[in-house]
């Protein structure tokens, strides 16, 4: 468990390493007895090796002969134990984004998706001891993550689009699902998941035209549903309007032949050109 350590100040012991390393050279100039300034220069040598210096959003993981001794998160310039190995951990956010993988999805159509993470140490002890390279521990997990994530859903539902999430309708649903498996995964390195979402995401080349003209179908397929239930309500509309201010009265069969015309000229791609009939309606 991450535990906190305090170093001391290294301006007072960069003071002090200066006042030896001139005792060392003033002895060695007035030919003291050979220890003292020996010793001074030593003391001074082994000092230097205690200093070190901590940037914002930096911490410093320190042991002393493979022992954990504390984590240091205060931003400045210290000094301690020269023999303490000191491992520097950065604190700051990082981006990740993973490569494009091929995955097959629930209905199995294999489909290109990509993720994009932001991330960064939460723990640091957990970072330097639990895993062995916590940077390449989050590209690996990211892709595992995805691998099960994406075989959980499929990429678009052309029954019925209500019955279920899929990958390309529920981004939002899917990305929080995402953020919370990656969270779980990396909480062992210490590794704190800001965001996570789905970056790129296709279908894979070999099925990709296939499905292009599956959608365009589709859309068409609505596209005219829409345009016969406008010219449904219009033809009755315009039947209901015309027999209601006594303007015109039909019988069946003239119903039938008005709404024949008129779902043709509502319902064609094509301009229809009219004839006008300037006889009666019986000829």
């Amino acid at each position: 468990m991450e535990k906190s350590f305090t170093p001391f100040s290294g301006y007072l012991f960069l003071l002090i390493f200066f006042v030896l390393l001139a005792l060392g050279i003033v002895g060695i100039v007035n030919v003291w007895h050979p220890a003292i300034p020996g010793l001074a220069l030593i003391t001074a040598l082994l000092m230097s090796a205690g200093f070190f210096f901590i940037n914002p959003n930096s911490s410093r993981v320190i042991t002393l002969f493979g022992k954990y001794k504390g984590t240091t998160k205060e931003n400045g310039f210290f000094w301690a134990n020269p023999f303490f190995t000191k491992k520097g951990i950065s604190l700051r956010a990082r981006n990740f984004e993973s490569e494009r993988v091929k995955v097959n999805d629930k209905r199995g159509n294999p489909i290109l998706i990509s993720v994009i993470t932001v991330w960064r140490v939460r723990d640091a002890y957990k970072a330097a001891f639990e895993v062995d390279d916590y940077a390449s521990f989050v590209k690996l997990q990211s892709d595992a993550a995805v691998r099960s994530l994406v075989g959980q859903y499929s990429y678009d539902n052309f029954d019925d689009h209500q019955t279920e999430i899929t990958l390309r309708s529920g981004l939002q649903e899917i990305n929080h699902a995402l953020e919370d498996a990656l969270s779980e995964r990396l909480a062992i390195a210490g590794i704190e998941v800001m965001e996570s979402r789905i970056g790129y995401l296709a279908y894979a080349e070999e099925i990709a035209s296939a499905m292009l003209k599956r959608q365009q179908a589709e859309a068409i397929v609505a596209a005219r549903h829409k345009i016969v239930e406008g010219a449904v309500s219009m033809v009755e509309m315009a039947l209901n309007d015309l027999s209601g201010k006594n303007i015109v009265h039909f019988d069946d069969d003239k119903k039938a032949t008005m709404v024949s015309n008129l779902m043709v000229v509502l319902c064609s791609d094509k301009e229809v050109t009219p004839v006008v009939n300037t006889g009666t309606l019986y000829q």
